[in-house]
């Protein structure tokens, strides 16, 4: 059977010492975050993860989800009773603000738990994780009445949250959305289409379902100006707030997938349901990207997560499973054979997954921490550049962590060979699970061509270009250091890759967009690897400091010292390939007729 472990030290690492989590009591609930409280907080989301939902995981995918014949879905055994006590604790609302009954705790905080319920039971945690975006998107963009009657239920999580965008004829391209919104004399809408792929569409694990669905009101524009944003729920709120009678929407089916089994992935009918606008009319897609940025760095935790469990088995088993002997001479010579992890290219394997695991996370905490910043600042200044760096890293942290969490476990599984194949050991299903990351909230190839063709020009290049300064100061202040300075010369490098490219593209793609295209998946890649080595700048930083000071967490700080330069040597050289990638061009990817493929 599976195993999983939270990263609490790790975790608390990032928060204390890389991060410095302390430096920012200056806004709004982070004095509440000490680090008593935010050792007390992580252990306890540990202890749930580990004990309650971990168990769950290999439940969820053999049962799944069912649909009865009268539209309700029942979620696997367990699943019920593990959110009931979620909820009752508070999770729901940790970061949330207090004026709804959240916690209003950082971000920051809840990101990292996040990571430890998505490892633990990934399907399991998307319940809650769709409804802390779907708060964050009414929080925003909802009127007072709406705030005032749906948020409190949610932030206490005795209703859940979905978004609903994706049609059976339209994904990506919302502008061919079909569902339409007849205005009624009451001032509510009624919402009449079919939506697909609604994760956590019905289910019984809440007592009321609150669907944010986008729609066209009729006689708006065509494409994606003329589309807004509604509140439909479930039942539909009576009197008191409590729910009343059943709304016109239904689950007509439950989607057969690949893995996430445990999650009720929904057809959704509307049928003249009862909505109300959220914001603006034709003004939806604003609202709405609040809750898909916030579901896109959720689901890059989700990336990290399942790299995280699959790696933690892998390195379990490889120190377990004897075969063979060590090139260099017998290491367990009572055995018949040695312990894999004796051989050279295993532990290539598994320091791969874990330096993109270690500094994915690193990067996604200090992303929350730059949200809060952004959302929370009283400086107009901070807040701009806090919100131009989440923007910038939302679809690196989407794209590429999901990528190399599905890539880190299908090297995890490899480590296992045919036992890897088989279910009891688990490490199939991680596979399965991870790849939904790579396509939901925007498949990676659409995030690619937002970072290209959106983040990067947007403001003039605000954002990169401070990315590229901060880069310049943070290099030039440690090059000379006797220890640091192989890491940092790695750094550099990368770093003038990355401009390299940004100005291949500045130079090329306006004379022909289809280079900006052909170069895009690469240039996410150049930065997230970018990015990751400044994580590992900063980590080794740290803990070459801690050593010195004598921190008794000496062996932990060493091996972040040994996965830095691994890193380094290993792994950042690819910024080279993606360079070489994108300089090529578009010619020989669109030289081919169609018809040809």
């Amino acid at each position: 059977m599976p195993i999983y472990r939270a990263p609490v030290e790790d975790t608390l690492f990032l928060l204390n010492d890389v991060l410095g989590l302390e430096r920012h009591t200056n806004l709004p609930g982070f004095a509440d975050a000490t680090p008593d409280m935010v050792e007390a907080i992580l252990g306890e989301a540990a202890r749930f993860a580990e004990e309650v939902l971990q168990p769950l995981n290999r439940v969820g995918d053999k049962v799944g989800c069912v649909r009865g014949a009268d539209g309700t879905v029942t979620t696997p055994p367990g699943f019920r009773d593990a959110y009931e006590t979620y909820a009752a604790a508070g999770w729901v609302g940790l970061s949330a603000d207090p004026a709804f009954g959240g916690q209003g705790l950082p971000y920051t905080l809840a990101a990292a738990v996040s990571e430890f319920v998505s490892s633990a039971n990934m399907a399991w945690g998307m319940y809650p994780g769709l409804t802390q975006g779907a708060i964050a998107a009414l929080a925003a963009h909802g009127s007072d009445d709406l705030k005032a009657l749906y948020l409190p239920k949610m932030v206490a999580g005795t209703w859940t949250g979905t978004m609903n965008l994706t049609e059976p004829h339209c994904g990506t391209d919302l502008g061919l959305l079909r569902t339409k919104a007849v205005p009624a004399e009451d001032g509510s809408f009624r919402i009449t289409g079919t939506k697909i792929f609604i994760s956590a569409g019905e289910h019984d694990m809440a007592e009321n379902i609150v669907h944010l669905v986008l729609a066209r009101i009729e006689g708006a524009p065509e494409g994606v100006k003329g589309i807004s944003l509604f509140v439909v729920p479930k039942f539909l709120p009576d009197a008191a707030g409590a729910p009343g009678a059943r709304n016109a929407v239904s689950c007509g089916a439950l989607e057969e997938k690949m893995g996430i089994h445990g999650n009720a992935t929904c057809v959704m009918n509307y049928d003249g349901a009862t909505g109300w606008l959220i914001g603006e009319a034709h003004k939806g897609l604003r609202a709405m990207f609040t809750m898909m940025n916030e579901a896109r760095l959720g689901v890059g935790v989700q990336g990290l997560a399942q790299g995280e469990v699959a790696y933690q088995n892998a390195a379990a088993y490889a120190k377990d499973r004897v075969q063979g002997r060590a090139l260099t001479g017998p290491k367990a010579p009572d055995k018949a054979a040695d312990p894999i992890i004796v051989h050279p290219d295993v532990r290539r394997t598994l320091l791969a997954i874990r330096a993109i695991n270690e500094a994915g996370r690193a990067l996604i905490l200090h992303t929350a921490l730059m949200s809060d910043v952004a959302h929370r600042a009283g400086d107009d200044k901070d807040r701009q550049a806090a919100d131009d760096f989440l923007g910038l890293m939302t679809p690196v942290i989407k794209g590429f962590l999901t990528d190399k969490g599905f890539q880190g476990a299908v090297e995890a599984q490899q480590m296992f060979g045919g036992h890897g194949y088989v279910a009891e050991w688990g490490m199939e299903q991680f596979v399965r699970d991870a790849r939904i990351a790579m396509i939901y909230e925007g498949a990676n190839g659409i995030q690619g061509l937002d970072l290209v063709g959106r983040k990067l020009p947007a403001n003039n290049g605000r954002a990169i270009q401070a990315f590229f300064r901060e880069m310049a100061g943070f290099v030039a202040e440690r090059k000379a250091d006797p220890v640091l300075g192989p890491l940092v010369a790695s750094l550099e490098k990368g770093v003038g890759d990355l401009q390299k490219a940004t100005m291949w593209f500045m130079a090329n793609a306006l004379k022909n967009p289809d280079n900006a295209g052909a170069g895009s998946t690469d240039y996410l890649a150049l930065v997230g690897h970018v990015v990751l080595g400044w994580m590992w700048v900063r980590m080794a930083e740290t803990a070459e400091r801690l050593v010195a000071a004598g921190d008794p967490r000496r062996d932990m700080l060493e091996r972040k010292k040994i996965t830095a330069r691994f890193f380094m040597e290993r792994l950042m050289p690819e910024t080279g390939a993606c360079l070489a990638r994108i300089s090529a061009g578009s010619e020989a990817i669109m030289a081919l007729p169609a018809e040809a493929f």
